[in-house]
């Protein structure tokens, strides 16, 4: 009996000697490791998931401490393990829900299908249902633009922090909350027609002022210049004179499926409502999503009679009130690419 009795002693501290060993003793990953926890994972899947992945010694000893400190859920998402850490502190990170984010940088003037690109390289899920999200997901700005076509124009250009768990939906979303703050610091949802041209002379709905700003963004990366560039294209349409602007045309073959990277004469033609050289006034919609410069440039343009610009091989922009001073740069800009 008594012998019966060491026996039992000597397997309980045997088990608990383990059971120390199991929850105390850290892990060192064998580099960075990756560990993705759906949503409904039970403890023991989990404890599965991160015995598989080389995180923990023992699936047991992870469910029995478990068992003992329950607390707080575990949350799902994804988890980065690259330091050593033993039981306690991978449950303690995981009741915290510290899951990893992906960078994921959207620059000015960046499009729907540019934007889809960068949340694929970020590994957050394929382009094409980022696309068809951003084409979808038009109630989340209907109040701003009921007759929106797409989200584009109103996914603001920011460095945003997304994880694996967020739907495309959520992404987009985050975008348009962005523009939304942005918008409403720079006064653009007032709709007030303050510090516009002499050729704009009533207020204009967020939605020609956003698709202004979108053109206005393509067409310059200097700020100082947005807003003469910006005035430059209301006073066209003041006048009626077709925009004639290029990314008109590169963004009508985007959404056509059929730009090859450069634009052509014979592009100019090319039949879309976007295509600004064969319709007059502004295109349907936005045709990039424009940072707060260009936004605050159609906001608020320059005052001037310029009807024309064109680049002066120099990265800026040479303004004209007529076609002979705007031939003259033309000229000018000519002999200037072929001295490069």
């Amino acid at each position: 009996m008594r012998k019966l009795v060491w026996l039992i002693l000597i397997g309980i501290l045997g088990a608990g000697s383990w059971f120390a060993w199991a929850v105390l003793t850290p892990i060192e990953p064998s580099g960075a490791t990756f560990v993705m926890l759906r949503p409904g994972y039970t403890t023991r899947r989990i404890a599965a998931e991160l015995k598989n992945a080389g995180i923990i010694r023992s699936q047991e000893a992870f469910i029995f401490w478990r068992y003992f400190h329950r607390g707080r859920s575990l949350k799902a998402g994804e988890y980065l393990f690259d330091k050593s850490a033993n039981i306690i502190d991978i449950q303690k990170r995981l009741r915290r829900g510290e899951v990893y984010l992906h960078t994921v940088v959207v620059p000015e003037g960046y499009t729907i299908f540019d934007i889809a690109r960068v949340i694929e390289e970020a590994g957050l899920g394929p382009a094409e249902d980022f696309v068809k999200a951003a084409q979808s997901d038009t109630a989340l700005i209907s109040d701003l633009d009921p007759g929106a076509r797409s989200l584009e124009g109103y996914l603001f250009p920011e460095t945003y922090e997304f994880s694996r768990m967020m739907t495309m939906h959520d992404m987009a979303a985050a975008m348009v909350r962005q523009f939304r703050q942005v918008a409403g610091q720079a006064d653009l949802l007032t709709n007030a027609s303050a510090g516009m041209t002499e050729a704009v002379v009533t207020p204009r709905p967020i939605h020609e002022l956003v698709t202004m700003a979108s053109i206005v963004e393509k067409e310059t990366s200097v700020p100082a210049e947005r807003p003469e560039v910006a005035s430059v294209y209301y006073n066209r349409l003041g006048k009626r004179i077709a925009l004639d602007a290029d990314p008109s045309i590169i963004y009508a073959e985007l959404l056509a499926g059929t730009y090859q990277g450069a634009l052509h004469h014979a592009d100019m033609s090319f039949s879309s409502p976007y295509n600004t050289y064969r319709n007059a006034g502004l295109p349907p919609g936005p045709i990039c999503n424009p940072g707060r410069s260009a936004l605050e440039a159609a906001r608020r343009p320059a005052q001037t009679d310029y009807y024309y610009f064109v680049a002066d091989a120099q990265g800026h922009h040479r303004f004209a009130r007529t076609m002979e001073e705007h031939n003259k740069n033309v000229i000018a800009y000519r002999r200037a690419m072929r001295g490069h």
